[in-house]
């Protein structure tokens, strides 16, 4: 019989247990910043420095934390599964865990991109400061979808769950778009689980609601999941 085809999606709630603050919750990140003024092409327009300060403090922040038990309960469901992991997350700890297959719908906190011409991005690790340019010569950015702009990654990713017979939705509230709509474009079928401490989703018949927080949701699922 041919593995199944599970969906992860994941949000800042994942993150957050690796030490990574989300910028939603009361000591969030962003929290004294208004958000239109780091993650928006008005702000970046405005005041590039600021933006470009914002995240290389969160670049440094990633590349200090690691992976934590739930990214690695994932990469191991590759063992009896297809697995293909969504995340609205801009950091690489899925890839750090071993997932083969992430697709990040608003961009990668280690990549830069070219103001002029999106499809030039390219590995960056270390701060993006005025003055470092792409092959076009024009200033770079961080590689991060920003309000306002458009979601590149949501036409595969909207695909990849429509492939889905297991659903599973971890630490993200389902309230942001378009990510949040994903949901609408899973299989008639697919068995939804849904991990959040305080979970936005009631259960029904083919929602599963485990109000836990990541680590001690995935793990007891995937031990479930592997039986």
């Amino acid at each position: 019989m041919e593995n199944k085809n599970i969906v992860i999606l994941t949000g800042a709630g994942i993150s957050a247990e690796s030490g990574i603050k989300t910028f939603r919750d009361d000591d969030g990140l962003w929290e004294g910043h208004d958000i239109m003024e780091i993650a928006s092409p008005q702000g970046w327009e405005n005041n590039q420095n600021k933006v470009l300060n914002f995240y290389n403090l969160r670049r440094k922040q990633l590349l200090e934390v690691s992976p934590n038990a739930a990214h690695y309960a994932l990469a191991k469901l590759e063992s009896k599964y297809n697995v293909n992991i969504i995340t609205q997350n801009v950091d690489d700890l899925h890839e750090r865990a071993g997932s083969s297959h992430v697709l990040h719908l608003h961009g990668e906190l280690l990549k830069a991109r070219s103001t002029v011409d999106e499809e030039i991005v390219v590995e960056w690790k270390k701060d993006i400061l005025p003055g470092d340019r792409c092959s076009k010569n024009s200033q770079l950015r961080p590689h991060v979808v920003w309000f306002g702009e458009a979601v590149p990654m949501f036409g595969p990713a909207a695909e990849i769950t429509g492939k889905g017979d297991i659903l599973i939705i971890i630490g993200t509230s389902m309230q942001v778009y378009p990510a949040a709509s994903l949901m609408d474009f899973r299989k008639d079928r697919a068995t939804v689980y849904f991990i959040d401490p305080k979970p936005s989703i009631a259960p029904n018949s083919q929602v599963k609601v485990i109000q836990k927080n990541a680590v001690e949701g995935v793990v007891a699922l995937v031990e479930d999941l592997l039986k």
